[in-house]
């Protein structure tokens, strides 16, 4: 008997320095898309908030201005006509305004266009170049997985990335691919800090503590925003990468170039192993209740 081929899917990572200029940014994601589907990819992953600058280095009112509601918002409509085209997942990272809550959100559109719908950041950082917290509303959807013409993906976003329960909320909802859209580099208060391989080994974790493909996809390039107390900068690492189901990189940018990063994975043989190893089998979620708290006492 013919051994089954699998079902196979080529994941994408895309990674760029963006403009001030959405039109140029969204040419360049757009761009970029195609070379990734030029390389096979199914699953096209996009940076986060790449239609401009990083702006959450300073809390200007005027940067609010920035925000589009959900419905007919232009980049989504035209990365919707772009994944039809193109027969691809993209998901959008957008700045979304809801009445008067504001989120960081991403849209799963899917390979025949079709909008699946809306996750907003659940974790929102606060800390010097990284002041999200003056624009976004903790997000109110909960961790989601989006069934999608080629897997079933949870998506998070950035500061998301750096916390376990997302990515194991995610793949006990049946998640069989990890993505998190990303903006992150220098840290203002800190030439020193760099935090790119503590970054990347936290969502190798993710990956290998879950048996799941997991994807990456940061910026490049250095940011200069005019703040309350003068110039902010942050130059962005880039480092975007794909990792697999052990948590080994299987394909990685470096921190100045544009890159579009490709690997593909057999589904069905992950989940296999996936179910093999056990971790699943013998987890024990009536003792993780400590979880439920924020201070390890019981709920």
């Amino acid at each position: 008997m013919e051994k089954s081929r699998g079902r196979r899917v080529v994941v994408s990572a895309l990674q760029f320095a963006c403009t001030d200029d959405v039109s140029t940014n969204v040419a360049t994601a757009e761009r970029l898309v195609r070379a990734a589907h030029s390389k096979g990819a199914n699953i096209i992953l996009i940076q986060e908030l790449f239609e401009g600058y990083y702006f959450c280095q300073a809390q200007r009112e005027d940067f609010f201005q920035r925000a589009k509601p959900y419905k007919n918002h232009p980049t989504i409509m035209r990365m919707q006509k772009l994944a039809k085209e193109l027969g691809v997942v993209i998901p959008v990272s957008f700045f979304e305004e809801a009445n008067n809550a504001h989120y960081n959100s991403v849209a799963m559109i899917d390979a025949n266009g079709t909008d699946l719908g809306l996750y907003r950041k659940s974790h929102i950082p606060d800390g010097p170049g990284y002041q999200e917290k003056f624009y976004f509303n903790p997000g109110d959807t909960g961790f989601k997985v989006f069934e999608t013409k080629f897997a079933k993906i949870g998506v998070a976003i950035c500061w998301d990335q750096w916390f376990p329960e997302a990515a194991r909320a995610m793949v006990l909802q049946g998640a069989e691919i990890l993505l998190y859209p990303t903006a992150i580099g220098s840290e203002p208060q800190d030439e020193g800090l760099d935090s790119r391989d503590h970054w990347k080994r936290v969502m190798q974790g993710h990956a290998g503590a879950n048996l799941v493909p997991l994807v990456a996809s940061n910026r490049i390039g250095k940011e200069i925003i005019q703040t309350e107390r003068g110039n902010s900068e942050i130059t962005f690492y880039g480092n975007s990468f794909i990792a697999g189901p052990t948590g080994e990189i299987v394909a990685t940018a470096d921190d100045r170039n544009q890159a579009v990063l490709v690997a593909e994975f057999d589904l069905d043989k992950i989940k296999a192993k996936r179910h093999g190893w056990g971790v699943f089998r013998d987890r024990r979620p009536d003792l993780y209740k400590a979880l439920l708290t924020l201070d390890g006492s019981k709920p």
